[in-house]
């Protein structure tokens, strides 16, 4: 069973990734005004704008994936009835 996991928990996360960039790109609207976050790269913004948008983006990714793996484990477990530990 878990062999049929890890295809669909890879097809989820993908997913989970693409919702976690769109949410990334509109908190970032909403704080900033700006479309687009700062590049780490760019001379055009000051390294507290630059690590303030890649802390605030590695939280948003991070709560997605845990959102997203902990709702594949729980339909997981629904669907087979066995834990994903055992």
């Amino acid at each position: 069973m878990k062999l049929l996991y890890k295809p669909l928990n890879l097809a989820v996360s993908a997913l989970g990734g693409i919702l976690a960039g769109m949410l990334f790109k509109q908190a970032w609207k909403a704080v900033t005004g700006e479309d687009n976050a700062p590049e780490a790269t760019s001379g055009d913004y000051s390294t507290k704008e630059v690590l303030t948008a890649a802390v605030l983006q590695g939280a948003i990714f991070g709560g997605v994936k845990a959102a997203v793996d902990r709702a594949g484990a729980k339909a997981f477990t629904k669907a087979t009835g066995k834990k994903l530990g055992d």
